[in-house]
């Protein structure tokens, strides 16, 4: 699979050669993350933080927030690594700090070791101070207590020459079932494929950042067992992961969806690349592509406007049960569309009341007993916290991703009763 980067330096998004050589600017972390998020897990480098000459952090922590990043450059000590994976880093990737102790002291599947190597042999500091250490030697070493591997040719960062395959094999083989991911001079769709075949992932930033390899091609790449026609089922989804219905996907519909973000498919019936929501409005925009385990099917995540996905107008083309993402739909139509009389729009319009109504419900939750009374007290907070969180703004999906984040922490808030000031 494709794994898109985004270096850091000075609060840029940039591209060097061999680490050392100034190539391009990528322009805003921010913008290449809405770009690349599509294809999954991004990693990104604090370039400076690497070398020893500043720090990138309120711009990273920024962008793990926005999707989900493996964070990497310059966490040399433990309290950085915990306080990145606190920060919502899905995984931290640690250089010249990894040793078997180090990372032994981090939750092993959060943990990513960064071998770099430059003609078979580690360097660190970045890419600046050689070690003799052979990169199989530290690979064996440290797969007991990693999750992966970012495996780094140097000499071959920025070149866009290609890699050496049989050293990639060799570390997968050495990882020991730990997942590695290969950088250094990935150019093509093929090479993509290849590293998927023989159980790594690919890096890439200079391919992508000039053009030479399209986010499109690269997300297909891996793709397996087409089905007549040279197309593939694809599940679409929202982004509350509800299935909305199955549709099929060519290389060429699927390159143009991750361009251009929108829900494209191939249509069967009519031999013909359709866009969802071009004549009856109910658009999609692409939030996500994933491949299956098998590489032979497509999960489509997307935000759905209009109606629905179903062309009998309805949210899917199968029947769904009444959820908390309806209630959502329900109250952001209501602040969007105030209706005089309407319980909810007063909720919505009057702050005072809404905090009074929130008080008061959690306070009945609090001394609720038996099953019945908890159950319909939790109905209540649940309606008058989504009341809040429609008119502050946020969504769900927010909620989620900040749960998410939270139970993903390795340091723990005390749960301890908070007093009130006098």
């Amino acid at each position: 699979m494709i794994v898109p980067s985004i270096d850091i330096m000075g609060g840029r998004a940039v591209q060097l050669r061999r680490g050392k050589e100034f190539v391009l600017d990528g322009g805003d972390p921010v913008e290449r993350l809405e770009e690349f998020a599509i294809a999954g897990e991004v990693a990104v480098v604090d370039l400076d933080a690497a070398l020893g000459r500043g720090s990138n952090a309120d711009v990273i922590r920024d962008l793990v927030r926005r999707a989900p990043c493996r964070v990497g450059g310059g966490i040399r000590d433990l309290d950085s690594a915990r306080r990145w994976l606190d920060d919502g880093a899905v995984q931290i990737v640690i250089g010249t700090a990894a040793t078997p102790e180090f990372c032994g002291a981090l939750p092993r599947e959060r943990v990513v070791a960064a071998v770099d190597a430059k003609r078979g042999e580690i360097v660190v500091d970045g890419w600046r101070r050689t070690t003799g250490v052979p990169v199989l030697e530290r690979v064996g070493e440290l797969a007991p207590v990693v999750g992966g591997f970012l495996f780094t040719q140097v000499e071959n960062e920025g070149e866009m020459l290609g890699y050496d395959g049989a050293a990639v094999e060799s570390v997968v083989r050495a990882a020991a079932g730990a997942r590695v991911t290969a950088a250094g001079g990935i150019t093509t769709a093929g090479e993509v494929a290849e590293l998927d075949r023989i159980g790594a992932d690919a890096q890439v930033g200079m391919a992508l950042y000039t053009g030479t390899l399209s986010l499109g091609d690269a997300v297909a790449a891996p793709l397996t067992k087409p089905l007549p026609g040279d197309v593939w089922p694809t599940v679409v989804c929202d982004d509350a992961s509800r299935t909305l219905g199955l549709v099929w996907s060519s290389r060429e519909s699927l390159a143009r969806a991750v361009a251009e973000r929108r829900g494209i498919y191939w249509s069967r019936s009519r031999q013909a690349i359709w866009e969802k929501g071009a004549t009856s409005g109910n658009a999609q925009t692409l939030v996500r592509v994933d491949l299956d385990c098998d590489r032979d099917a497509l999960r489509f995540t997307v935000r759905q406007v209009g109606a629905g996905f179903c062309h009998l107008n309805r949210r899917s083309c199968w029947p769904s049960e009444f959820d908390l993402f309806d209630l959502e739909r329900t109250l952001a139509d209501r602040a969007a569309r105030p209706v005089t009389g309407s319980g909810t729009t007063r909720l919505l319009t009057d702050r005072a009341l809404l905090a009074a109504k929130l008080r008061e419900e959690a306070d009945e939750l609090a001394r609720a007993e038996s099953t019945g009374d908890v159950v319909r007290e939790t109905a209540d907070v649940l309606y008058m916290a989504l009341v809040a969180l429609a008119r502050g703004g946020g969504t769900l999906a927010d909620v989620r991703a900040e749960l998410a984040r939270r139970h993903g922490a390795v340091n723990r808030r005390p749960m301890v009763r908070k007093t009130s000031a006098c």
